[in-house]
Formats: C-alpha cells, structure tokens, sequence
C-alpha cells in the first residue's frame, strides 16, 4: 500500500469515527459560552474536530501568526477532550487497517504510537502549510492585483475585474494547497508505514481473521457499553438545555426598553355585537338628521306663501290711494 493510501486508510475513519463525539462537546461548549468564535475561529474549529493531526496545530499556529481565534477556555477545552477520542479512534482504525488491508499483526499499542506520530508530525506540517499557503496567496494576490491594472483588463467592467482577480489568485492558491495536504498524506503515510514494517504476517485463514475483526468491535458487556452511551448521552443533553438559558444574550439592565402593550386577545362575539350597536346608533343619528331636515323645510313653506301674499296686496292699495 502506498503512503498516501495507508495515511487516508487510517486518519479518514478514524474523522468519521470520533467526529459525532467531538461535535457534541463543541455544541455543549458553545451553549455554555465558553466559545465566543472569531473571524477565524472557523479554522481552529475544523482543525480540531479533523484532529489528531492538528492537535498541537492551533495553539503553535496562534503564537506564530498572532491568530486570535476565540475568546473564553473553550477551545482549549475541545483540544483536551479531543485526545482520548482521537487516541480511542486512531486505535480501532488502525487495528482494522493491519487485519483487514495489510493481513498483519496489529503491534501494541498501535493506535497510541500512531496517533502521536499523526499529531507530531501533522501539527509541524499543518504550520508549515499554513506559512507557504498563506505566502503564496499573498504572492498571488499581488501579482493578481498588478494584472488587472493591464489597460486591456483595466477598460472591463468592474464585475469582470473581480472575476479575472479572484480566478487568478484563487487558482493559484486551491491548486498550491492541494499539492501541499497530498504531499502532507504522503509523509504521514510513511511515518505511518516505518511503524507497521516490523509487524509480522498473519498466519490464520481469512475467515478466523474476519471473526477476530468483527469481535474487537463488539464490547464484551454490550449492556454496560449502551447504558454507558445512553447516559452520556442524557447527561450531555441535560447540561445543554440548562445551559441556554443562561448564556442566550439579553439587553444590559440600563438598557431603556420601549413601553409595549399587550394586545388583548382577540373575541369575535363582543366585535360583532360592538360593530351592531354602532350601526344601530348611526341609523338612528340618520333619522334624526332626516326628520329635523323635513321639519326644517315644513316650517320654511308657510312663509314662503305669506312673502308672497304681501307683495302681491302692496300694489292693488297704492292704486286705490291714487284715484280722486
């Protein structure tokens, strides 16, 4: 098997295998609030929870570079819990590997030498990835930068411009940074492969190898193993629950809250009955406004005929007062 083969065989089921445990403490951590994430605390959490290769990584990485991934313990916490499961993982995965792939013997304490091997080595490695990564990208950025001041690239809209850059270095930069994990599988996995040359071959028939492979994996007391499971499992969701809310964020005390109301409950009957005594107190408001305008225009006839009357009498005496 190839080093790069026998470093992917062991590290990438042994991610798999410790990752649900990880995930669990990182939430437990993060509902207590002793993980407040930064810009770019999303590496250090990846690095972790894809250790055992970074578990030196983070911390040598912060005092080299100045990386102020997150605030509180948590984090380091992480880095504690993740040592066991990553120890218990590199174990059962390596053992599979020496039995199953490489019809070897497992070694002792197999998983504790290459579990210390992957994150010695890895840890070294990943800090040297991130310097030349991070010296190429700058590198390219730069010449990336000077290329689109080209008068040709320099007269394209500005979306284009954006498009040409960040293809330029981003190429540049995703194509280095494949070289360097691939090249980084490749020494672990002969690191990996000097540990397991002195192992010898297995004598027993494939079958007897594939019984002693399904075995390591059963627990010898299954009811111990599942109540065990069952009550971490309790214990990590009860400490969640009464962990949120403690930490879930509130306005300051001297924080001014505006006055509101609550809104009474909505009761259709007592809306239907308001709406029919105003309808009934505007029909009557109507027929008043009705009969006080007939009224109005019943007493305004009598006087227009009076009017009338006088004007038509003034003439007929004025003549009479004009004969001799």
């Amino acid at each position: 098997m190839s080093p790069a083969k026998l470093a992917i065989s062991v590290l990438w089921p042994a991610f798999w295998t410790g990752l649900p445990i990880k995930m669990g403490v990182a939430l437990l951590l993060f509902a207590m609030g002793t993980i407040q994430m930064e810009n770019t605390a999303g590496l250090a959490l990846l690095l972790v929870l894809t250790s055992p290769v970074s578990v030196f990584a983070i911390p040598v990485l912060g005092a080299l570079f100045d990386l102020h991934l997150s605030e509180g313990a948590g984090v380091g916490i992480l880095f504690l819990m993740a040592i066991p499961i990553d120890m218990w993982a590199v174990g059962l995965t390596s053992r599979t590997v020496c039995l199953e792939r490489l019809r070897v013997e497992p070694p002792e304490q197999v998983g504790l030498r290459l579990w210390g091997i992957a994150a010695a080595a890895g840890g070294a490695y990943l800090v040297f990835l991130w310097a030349v990564e991070r010296t190429v990208t700058d590198i390219a950025r730069s010449v990336s930068h000077l290329i689109t001041e080209i008068e040709v690239v320099k007269n394209m809209g500005v979306a284009e411009r954006i498009g040409v850059e960040l293809t330029l270095w981003g190429s540049v930069s995703t194509i280095t940074l494949v070289l360097l994990l691939a090249l980084g599988l490749w020494f672990l996995g002969y690191l990996m492969q000097r540990q397991l040359a002195p192992a010898r071959a297995l004598s027993e028939p494939y079958q007897a190898v594939v019984t002693r492979w399904d075995l390591m994996r059963v627990p010898a007391d299954q009811g111990l193993m599942l109540t065990a499971f069952v009550g971490t499992g309790i214990l990590l969701g009860v400490l969640f629950w009464a962990s949120i809310p403690v930490t879930t964020p509130h306005p300051h005390e001297s924080y001014k809250k505006p006055a509101v109301k609550a809104q009474p409950p909505f009761k259709p009957l007592e809306s239907l009955n308001k709406t029919e005594k105003l309808l009934l107190q505007a029909e009557t408001t109507v027929a008043a406004l009705e009969q006080k305008k007939a009224e109005e225009e019943a007493a305004a006839k009598p006087k227009s005929g009076k009017d009338k009357g006088v004007k038509g009498a003034a003439p007929s005496q004025s003549g009479t007062q004009g004969k001799p």
